[in-house]
């Protein structure tokens, strides 16, 4: 009584195809949102302790660099410090 030709679902249109275009965006944004996690997660999970720690040095010594050239005055600088120490 409800599965065949005529039932509601093919009467609001889902069952013949209706709205097949808005299905197809719905499942292109679900593919692409799950592509993107998995991407975003492979990278922030793929770099080891040793190359986040040599990121932070790196930036330690771009600060110090700043600061020496006096691009930065002493309050700025030991901001940035911490804000990079704590990452």
């Amino acid at each position: 009584m409800g599965y065949g030709y005529g039932s509601h679902w093919n009467m609001m249109g889902w069952g013949d195809g209706g709205f097949w275009p808005f299905g197809m965006v719905i499942w292109l944004v679900v593919l692409v949102t799950i592509i993107a996690l998995i991407s975003w997660a492979v990278r922030a999970f793929s770099s080891s302790p040793k190359e986040r720690f040599s990121r932070a040095m790196s930036a330690l010594n771009v600060l110090e660099e700043r600061y020496a050239r006096g691009e930065i005055d002493r309050d700025e600088y030991l901001q940035k410090k911490t804000d990079i120490s704590a990452r």
